[in-house]
């Protein structure tokens, strides 16, 4: 096996393959990257059981072959390599690389011992890869954290006509995003669901973000314990489904007689994270809103250690309303908008509040909503 390739294109195929590399293991061969030469072709691939990741690019091949190398120190080697022409070659159990005057040795892993790649599923549909990227990564941080529930530490993605919506939750807060996307001709039409562990989908949309579109691939008969396969440009990925699915949002996302208010989204996520620093371990920012002074106080802390902010802010339904969120749920939630102005559906201390973009309607297919349940306890 030999083959040259250049060092930008080797760099990005071992990058790539590298994200499948589970950080620890019990399994040896899991720590390794598979690498393939051949008729003019280098392929990189990953994989932990939970996740495959294979990329190809041209490259000159003057000996076909395969064979697999501890992929972090590859990785390693990558970004170290000087420019020009990277030339690898295996002999025996030993494996080069070289550039530049620079050379790397690597030992091989047994090829024998790694487990079979995962085939992906037949494309089921196509969505944009940037507003692909940017839904996951709005929903992404209200997933849990907590791998006893591991159904809550997943993002789901629901297909159904012509819309894809991808929602997370934990046990305080429910993020939804809705997206347009374009079904295979020989998709039915019927809502389809998959549970994904957020952490994976959403370096996967991140990494094909600039790849223009998205296919998508699955199983719909597979309830749970199937595969989704991504793949853009000449990046492919599948990832396993999660177990179960999340409950439905329409009744928790209705409130019914609540007041709303509307703020500067930059400035109060400023605001928040100014005044929090005099908060105590999971202490509560409490938002005062007035209809009569036209503004909102942001307020941390007790006793003397406290910090407050007053900003304007309209309130519609209420002379006054009161609520109190943990700090970081709070950052998360604000972060995840990008229009400027937000809106704010608010029942009050200890009860749900729903956040939305200003301006965007229940039904607008792109809209992105954060419910977030307010505290009892105020400051």
């Amino acid at each position: 096996m030999e083959f040259q390739v250049g060092r930008g294109a080797f760099a990005e195929a071992v990058g790539w393959a590298a994200r499948a590399l589970p950080s620890k293991s019990p399994v040896p061969v899991l720590g390794g990257l598979l690498l393939e030469a051949d008729a003019g072709r280098l392929t990189a691939s990953g994989f932990d059981f939970e996740t495959a990741a294979r990329i190809g690019t041209d490259a000159e091949t003057s000996g076909s072959g395969r064979v697999l190398v501890l992929g972090r120190r590859l990785l390693d080697i990558c970004r170290v390599l000087p420019e020009g022409a990277v030339r690898c070659a295996l002999e025996g159990t030993r494996f080069t690389v070289e550039a530049g005057g620079t050379e790397f040795g690597l030992s091989t892993l047994p090829l024998d011992e790694y487990p079979p790649l995962p085939s992906p599923p037949a494309p089921y549909g196509v969505v944009d890869a940037a507003g692909f990227a940017d839904a996951v990564g709005q929903v992404a941080v209200a997933a849990g954290r907590d791998d006893t529930l591991p159904a809550l530490t997943g993002v789901q993605l629901r297909l159904e006509g012509e819309e894809m919506t991808v929602s997370a939750l934990d046990r305080y807060r429910y993020a939804v995003r809705k997206l347009p996307w374009k079904p295979e001709a020989g998709a039915d039409g019927e809502a389809v669901e998959a549970l994904l562990p957020a952490r994976r989908l959403l370096d996967v949309a991140r990494s094909l973000a600039r790849c223009g579109s998205v296919r998508i691939g699955l199983d719909p008969s597979a309830p749970g314990g199937g595969l989704v396969g991504f793949e853009g440009g000449r990046m492919r990925s599948v990832v396993r489904r999660l177990d179960g699915r999340l409950p439905g949002y329409g009744s928790l996302f209705e409130l019914t007689g609540a007041a709303v208010a509307e703020v500067e989204c930059g400035a109060l996520a400023e605001a928040v994270r100014r005044v929090s620093v005099v908060a105590e371990a999971n202490s509560p920012v409490r938002l005062d809103f007035s209809a009569t002074d036209g503004s909102v106080r942001v307020r941390a802390g007790y006793g003397d250690d406290v910090a407050a902010q007053r900003l304007p802010a309209a309130l519609t339904g209420a002379e006054e309303v009161t609520v109190a969120f943990r700090p970081a749920y709070l950052l998360d939630a604000l972060n995840s908008f990008e229009g400027p102005v937000l809106r704010m559906e608010l029942l009050g201390a200890g009860q749900r509040a729903l956040l939305s973009a200003a301006g965007a309607g229940a039904e607008d297919v792109t809209a992105h909503r954060h419910l977030l349940m307010s505290v009892k306890q105020l400051v």
